[in-house]
């Protein structure tokens, strides 16, 4: 298994590579630094010598991938914005934000109210689809379990956003139950975190339930349970000592590769209900052309989506001992 993690490591560098000069040349694709230096310097008309020394300043006056007015090959790739800006990443020094605070800093302050968020939805959200789930599919081909895939139907075409903004309006504007937004912390975090956990878990019913549903009863119509029900077996047991226990590796697959994610956070709830997290950090900087900070949240992302795919691997040889890892 050593062996498999170390040789899944090294693939994972040529990927991260690749993300990281997508994402640079994306970026530049859309904005120069002439762009960046007019935004942040506030003004509409800024002179030549104001732009030039901002760049200066923040190292944005050197050739975008490739100095050719430099004699040396070295020279050549290293004095470039890409290999002053992007290639620290991979030693993870992400530098400072365009207003010189610590991106690393803010990233390990802002991760704990991402996680309040996001660990709850995950959990919550994971027990009750499953239960769910395995409800419609106790219950196939019967008017529960039609109404069931309708009503997922029918929440997996509403949007996010939609789910959102009605909880923002019923429960805190209309009701008020909880605030509509903001963020405190210790305890007081609860009443802050209570609405986005709910709608986060609500929003991701219908298709998870949808889903899971199918791999149950693609598991129910297998031989090892015909087995069991001749052998005499309840549908309770069969349910939940068989069926449930073969799903699950696909259960698996979804669930272990979003737990490395979980530290980013939710871009749409943390901006909406104004939570410090890095979901709505990546968001302001995106909406302030911070380059500084965009790239090292992608980068962050595929160091953690990689991450995930491995745990995902290692998990598979918990549940099904057959699997092995070479």
């Amino acid at each position: 298994m050593l062996a498999y993690i170390v040789r899944r490591l090294l693939y994972a560098v040529p990927i991260l590579i690749g993300v990281n000069l997508l994402t640079f040349l994306l970026f530049f694709v859309v904005n120069s630094p002439d762009d960046m230096a007019r935004m942040q310097l506030g003004a509409r008309r800024v002179t030549p010598e104001a732009i030039e020394k901002w760049k200066d300043e923040r190292g944005y006056g050197f050739p975008l991938i490739w100095n050719s007015r430099e004699d040396s090959l070295f020279n050549k790739a290293g004095k470039t914005i890409f290999a002053q800006k992007s290639a620290k990443l991979f030693v993870f020094d992400f530098g400072y934000s365009e207003d010189k605070r610590d991106i690393a800093a803010e990233i390990r302050e802002r991760m704990w109210p991402s996680l309040a968020l996001a660990v709850p939805v995950f959990l919550v959200g994971l027990a009750v689809c499953v239960s769910f789930a395995l409800l419609m599919a106790f219950f196939r081909a019967t008017y529960l379990d039609f109404c069931g895939v309708v009503l997922c139907v029918a929440m997996m075409s509403v949007s996010t956003l939609f789910y959102i903004i009605g909880g923002q309006y019923i429960v805190s504007k209309a009701w008020h139950l909880v605030p509509i937004s903001g963020y405190a912390g210790g305890l007081d975090a609860f009443r802050f975190l209570i609405l986005p956990v709910v709608i986060g878990v609500i929003s991701g019913i219908g298709a998870s339930s949808r889903w899971y549903r199918a791999l149950f009863l693609e598991e129910m119509g297998r031989d090892y349970v015909r087995t069991a029900r001749a052998k005499g077996l309840s549908e309770n047991v069969v349910m939940f000592g068989h069926v449930l226990r073969n799903a699950l590796i696909p259960i698996l697959t979804g669930a272990v590769v979003v737990i490395p994610l979980l530290f980013l956070g939710s871009l749409l709830s943390e901006s909406f209900f104004g939570i410090p997290g890095l979901g709505s950090y990546t968001i302001d900087a995106i909406q302030a052309q911070d380059f500084a900070v965009v790239r090292a949240m992608v980068f962050l992302g595929s160091v953690f989506y990689i991450i995930g795919l491995i745990l995902t691997d290692i998990s598979y040889t918990l549940v099904d001992p057959r699997i092995r890892l070479e």
